[in-house]
């Protein structure tokens, strides 16, 4: 099942589910990437369209249209789950930063 091979995600993998929350192709989803993460970020094609494939097939995105050799995707509910999850896991290890390094609890 998807949920325990990602059980958590790797930065490109979160930034990816990021910019499938609305329809985009690969090109478009590296470019968003780089601009939401001002250069920090970078998804090489191996990478994403790996990336992409695997999603596919554990039913976390779905492709929506193929114009030539352009895919579309968007994430399905259950990778807005994962992105959901990650989202509060990357929180707790904030908080907990927070309370025992920041403030020294």
């Amino acid at each position: 099942m998807a949920r325990e091979k990602y059980k958590t995600l790797t930065e490109q993998m979160f930034y990816i589910l990021i910019c499938l929350c609305n329809e985009c192709c690969g090109v478009d989803i590296m470019k968003k990437v780089l601009m939401i993460t001002n250069d920090r970020v970078q998804v090489g094609p191996g990478t994403l369209y790996s990336l992409l494939d695997n999603f596919v097939q554990e039913g976390i995105i779905i492709e929506t249209k193929i114009e030539q050799r352009k895919k579309s995707y968007l994430i399905t509910e259950v990778g807005r789950q994962m992105l959901e999850n990650e989202y509060n896991r990357l929180n707790t290890l904030a908080i907990d930063y927070q309370k025992l390094v920041k403030e020294g609890k």
